[in-house]
């Protein structure tokens, strides 16, 4: 790729890298999470060499791995619109559908904000 004048890494996230969910224990959420700090580093690390890299924070889409969650799911063909539309745009963080919108802004508000059952 940098030999190439660089391009775009997507690295596809969830909104599970910012808030944890009983319905999905702790092993994914603390994995995701992870991943969102790998994308953070790596965007530094290769800016340099004309590679951005973009994060997907999408809530459920409709796969196979959701074929059992009952709430609202987006459909694929209409995250990768969005991502590439967000990729052309030269997005870093591309924020896929409201679930995650809402959970990114709860985050400056803490805890409380994110965990509101928690008060």
């Amino acid at each position: 790729m940098e030999n190439n004048g660089g391009g775009t890494i997507l690295n596809i996230l969830s909104v599970l890298s910012w808030v944890s969910s009983l319905n999905e224990g702790s092993a994914y959420p603390a994995a995701k999470s992870a991943e969102w700090s790998l994308t953070n580093s790596l965007r530094l690390e290769l800016a340099s060499k004309n590679i951005r890299v973009a994060g997907l924070h999408v809530g459920y889409m409709d796969t196979d791995m959701t074929t059992g969650v009952t709430g609202p799911k987006s459909k694929p063909a209409d995250i990768a619109k969005i991502a590439i539309d967000d990729i052309e745009a030269d997005s870093y963080e591309i924020i896929a559908d409201d679930m995650s919108r809402i959970v990114q802004q709860r985050l400056s508000g803490g805890v409380k904000a994110i965990y509101p059952k928690l008060i």
